[in-house]
């Protein structure tokens, strides 16, 4: 059945509290989409972010994002006031997040609500703590830690704490009670809160598309508490991390810095870290993009101590065993393979043989920065099995890009779509998504700054650079209703309501 969505993240919805969140815009928006008969939301990420403020580096692959907490439902439940909330300053710019002031502001009034909230007398925080302890413990350990060593990496820990012995654990663990309790409640109130919105969604035919990020942060509870998963050494040190070799996008390749697995020790147990972590997203998530797919038939090795990704090699990853096994495990589960950037043909053999469906970004397809095969991205290409963008969030979005190709690569684009040099830049914008809509895709997801026309300002990620990325937001209102009716237009048209 085709279908269509909307690529959105959480932290771009309005709020007046700095940062979008599970409250009323979210519901509101889940109303909109309805409204033009959307099939799915998709975000990215909603793990708690580290440094960078990137939600494909976080402190955890189980916890949530405390900042997505919506405010005025801790205030409906008398755990904070609207006057703390309103006397905090989180920028006067409500079209960019300031991370910044989110932090300092943020966790102030989240202590505040976990003062006021009791839990010691709440059996629902008690049975989620058990239910989650599994992770939860050594993530809200981890926090506390990090709180109590000025928010140093691990790796720089007093040797017993940072190896775990047990005494140290002991010791801390009733040292920083409180703490611990803190980071568990956040949890507590995120999953109330998420559970609740997706409900909402579903009930009212909206699927939710989330990310899980291939890798995992260097610095985060999961390789402090299971270093056996990763190519570390005896410290705590990556010996080897991961990135992206030299393209015309980034000419020194990608250096993400996040350390790569030890998939000998994964195939041992099952792929049981896997299994898990995939169990635990399904429970956020309807569906679920595995973000850098290729990664799974060959990834990029880069020495540890090197300061750029050019100096890295290619080595074998666990190819259709992990995949099979999820599939013995969990089911026919639903994931999209995000199989872009330097595609081989083993590559492809892999995500044919997964049976999951790739993605198709139209920019790729006349851009010659892309150092993968241009005719995958064409319409006239596509296959059904497959999800089909017009950019992604690390891409431009399409009236930015419009004003980025060569005057060679933009000629390509009107030709392809019949179009006049007179012609508008949102006219050949209009003619990408038309052409999106329109493909044999099963799946077609916009991201809202295309269908708004929005430039190279509100971009929501530029990868390998850090300090304006993640901040992109939607203020009340801004997605007007001519918009909306046009989504809805286009989307019965081309057969996807």
């Amino acid at each position: 059945m085709r279908k269509s969505g909307i690529l959105l993240h959480i932290s771009s919805l309005p709020d007046k509290y700095g940062i979008g969140s599970f409250g009323k815009a979210a519901y509101h928006f889940v109303d909109k989409l309805k409204e033009a008969k959307q099939s799915f939301w998709q975000i990215l990420p909603l793990g708690p972010t580290s440094y960078g403020d990137s939600p494909y580096q976080s402190f955890s692959t189980f916890a949530g994002n405390p900042y997505f907490i919506d405010l005025e439902q801790l205030i409906e439940e008398g755990l904070l006031t609207k006057k703390e909330c309103d006397g905090i300053d989180f920028g006067t710019d409500l079209k960019k997040v300031d991370y910044k002031k989110l932090y300092d502001g943020r966790f102030d009034l989240l202590h505040k609500a976990y003062e006021r909230a009791k839990v010691y007398e709440d059996d629902k925080f008690a049975d989620f703590v058990y239910e989650n302890s599994k992770w939860l413990w050594d993530y809200a350990l981890f926090m506390a830690l990090k709180d109590y060593f000025n928010g140093e990496p691990f790796n720089t820990w007093p040797k017993d704490i940072r190896e775990r012995y047990d005494y140290a654990i002991n010791y801390y663990r009733e040292k920083l009670y409180f703490d611990i309790e803190f980071y568990q409640f956040l949890q507590y109130k995120f999953a109330e809160q998420w559970k609740k919105l997706k409900a909402y969604a579903n009930e009212n035919g909206i699927e939710i598309i989330g990310d899980i990020p291939i890798y995992v942060a260097m610095d985060s509870a999961d390789t402090w508490a299971h270093r056996e998963l990763f190519q570390m050494d005896e410290e705590g040190k990556a010996v080897a991390v991961a990135g992206c070799p030299p393209d015309g996008f980034a000419p020194d390749g990608q250096l993400w810095g996040n350390p790569l697995y030890n998939w000998g020790y994964h195939r041992d147990t099952g792929f049981k870290w896997w299994i898990k972590r995939l169990r635990k997203n399904f429970e956020n998530y309807d569906v679920i993009r595995i973000d850098h797919f290729r990664g799974f038939d060959e990834y990029y090795s880069i020495p540890a101590e090197n300061e750029t990704a050019a100096g890295g090699h290619w080595e074998k990853g666990p190819g259709i065993e992990l995949f099979n096994k999820i599939k013995e495990r969990l089911g026919d589960c639903k994931l999209i393979a995000e199989d872009l950037g330097y595609v081989t043909d083993s590559v492809r053999r892999l995500v044919n043989d997964s049976g999951y469906p790739g993605m198709k970004v139209l920019e790729f397809a006349f851009d010659s920065r892309d150092t993968g095969s241009a005719n995958d991205y064409l319409p006239h290409n596509y296959t059904r099995n497959s999800v089909v963008y017009t950019g992604t969030h690390d891409n431009e979005t399409v009236m930015g890009w419009l004003d980025d190709i060569t005057e060679k690569e933009y000629d390509m684009v009107l030709a392809y779509f019949n179009l006049k040099k007179s012609d508008k830049k949102t006219e050949v914008c209009d003619a990408l998504i038309r052409a999106a809509m329109g493909s044999v895709s099963d799946t077609c997801i916009i991201p809202i700054q295309d269908y708004l026309h929005y430039d190279h300002r509100y971009r929501m990620n530029t990868p390998s650079t850090i300090g304006k990325n993640w901040m992109f937001r939607l203020t009340e209102n801004e997605i007007d209703e001519n918009t909306w009716k046009n989504i809805k237009y286009l989307t019965e048209l081309y057969g996807r309501g």
